[in-house]
């Protein structure tokens, strides 16, 4: 039973193998846009930090995306 899952009539090299390429490259679109992100992340919250207190203060209020990149980043320092 399992051997003819696993062989699929002489086709199952094809599919096993097609499956380990896409789940490979799925992995490997998912950390290159995750360290894209956590780039951009980080240089936005450097653009923040560069502002006066007043202007940081208005953003944050002001965007919720704002907020959640300030404090993700102030826990990673």
């Amino acid at each position: 039973m399992i051997q003819n899952l696993i062989s699929m009539n002489g086709y199952g090299i094809f599919v096993w193998s097609s499956f380990a390429i896409t789940f490979f490259v799925c992995g490997v679109v998912y950390y290159k846009t995750y360290k894209t992100l956590k780039k951009y992340e980080s240089e936005f919250a450097k653009e923040i930090n560069e502002l006066s207190r007043e202007q940081k203060t208005s953003v944050i209020e002001n965007s919720k995306i704002a907020s959640q990149v300030i404090s993700s980043y102030s826990k990673t320092i």
